[in-house]
């Protein structure tokens, strides 16, 4: 009776905005979906394992499975327990500043790191306090680059992706990464073997610290680097993989035979499928696009797109209807190979699907000089293949069509 007559006080005086939707009871570690719907962890992390594919609450399909701490929720938790019932508000954090400071100094473990990263979350002091140590750096680089377990480093990913938040502690960081001989095999390590969530990091960090050509260089030529972050990018499921894979080859694979990689890997392959999704996310389709265009900076990467008709038309379909980055993007991929390469194939492919209208419609937008010249020219190429059209009398300067 008492437990009972104590769930219902608990029932009214609890704020539900504090209660998890799953288990009802106050959240102790709040964290939030992709969704904007915040769980207990423990809760969200039980359903995900379960094969769950949705947000419980809005049922809805998540695009990423990724949970981002809600630490202000967290705080007001804590603050409404303190003031309801001291004995059971939690600490604010697992651990001191002293005793963060013993974890820096002293022999990494899982268990350490958890504890650390629990207090570098919990506010923006402790994460400043660890970030400006002036061995916290060095010493956790030194402990990714010699450790054999995966688990350390994926505990050490999170707390490079917490330290770079942080100017000036962001450059070290990235000094001391380019500077450690083993530090990028690391990285390669944790592509291949960590979980999604240390992979996207990962890849967040290695594009972070990509500043110049040297370093592009150094982070595509190390082993399993670019494979690993191409793979990133096959990953279906989690709209967050694929972007982030993608972002870092961007910023990685400027080399020619970096790119030559990425052909090799089916790089057009994966982007002709991502365009194909139904309703891909907007921030995928714009980096793939862009991957796509600096593949066909060279001859191979021409080839192999011309060779993917499939590929060449989803570019086409999707131009005007995404964003203006994504159509510039497209634009000079199309041609690349309808006007650099002068492929027949890509040619009557573009023409098939309407490609002189569509064309001639980001003509008269508000694009970018050079988008506009490419436009010219594609119009001039396509005219020849698009006999049935009724666009082909008219001077491409002056033609104004509205949009479909």
């Amino acid at each position: 009776m008492m437990r009972e007559k104590r769930r219902e006080e608990l029932s009214v005086t609890v704020p539900n905005l504090f209660r998890c939707p799953i288990s009802m009871d106050v959240m102790k570690s709040p964290v939030s979906l992709c969704t904007g719907v915040t769980y207990d962890r423990s809760s969200i992390e039980k359903w995900l394992a379960l094969g769950h594919k949705t947000c419980p609450a809005t049922m809805q399909t998540l695009p990423s499975t990724l949970t981002t701490p809600n630490l202000t929720l967290r705080r007001l938790i804590q603050l409404w327990l303190s003031h309801t019932d001291p004995t059971q508000a939690p600490p604010s954090c697992a651990v001191s500043k002293q005793e963060a400071a013993v974890i820096i100094k002293g022999e990494v473990d899982a268990a350490s790191l958890e504890k650390l990263i629990d207090f570098m979350k919990a506010s923006e002091g402790n994460l400043k306090f660890v970030a400006h140590s002036s061995s916290a750096i060095p010493r956790f680089v030194e402990f990714f680059a010699e450790s054999d377990e995966i688990r350390i480093r994926e505990l050490i990913v999170e707390v490079f992706d917490l330290i770079s938040s942080e100017n000036g502690a962001r450059e070290r960081l990235n000094e001391l990464i380019l500077n450690c001989a083993d530090c990028l095999s690391s990285f390669a390590t944790v592509l291949r073997k960590g979980n999604t969530e240390s992979k996207v990091k990962s890849a967040k960090i290695l594009e972070l610290i990509a500043l110049n050509p040297e370093s592009e260089h150094r982070i595509a030529d190390e082993p399993g680097v670019l494979q690993n972050l191409f793979n990133l990018t096959a990953a279906e499921n989690d709209t967050s993989a694929v972007e982030a894979g993608l972002s870092a080859l961007l910023a990685v694979a400027t080399s020619r035979p970096a790119r030559k990689d990425l052909i090799r890997f089916g790089i057009v392959r994966t982007v002709g499928r991502i365009l194909s999704t139904p309703d891909p996310a907007r921030g995928v389709v714009e980096r793939a696009l862009a991957v796509l265009e600096t593949v066909a900076t060279c001859t191979e990467g021409r080839g192999a797109i011309a060779e993917k008709g499939e590929c060449v038309a989803e570019i086409v379909k999707r131009l005007m209807k995404c964003s203006g980055a994504a159509t510039e993007h497209g634009i000079a991929v199309v041609w690349s190979v309808c006007c650099l390469a002068r492929d027949e194939l890509a040619q009557e492919t573009v023409a098939g699907v309407n490609g002189l209208t569509k064309v001639l419609v980001v003509m008269q937008s508000d694009c970018s000089a050079s988008t506009r010249q490419m436009c010219r020219e594609l119009v001039k190429v396509l005219r020849a293949k698009s006999s049935k059209s009724n666009l082909a009398p008219y001077e491409t300067r002056t033609t104004h069509i509205a949009p479909y």
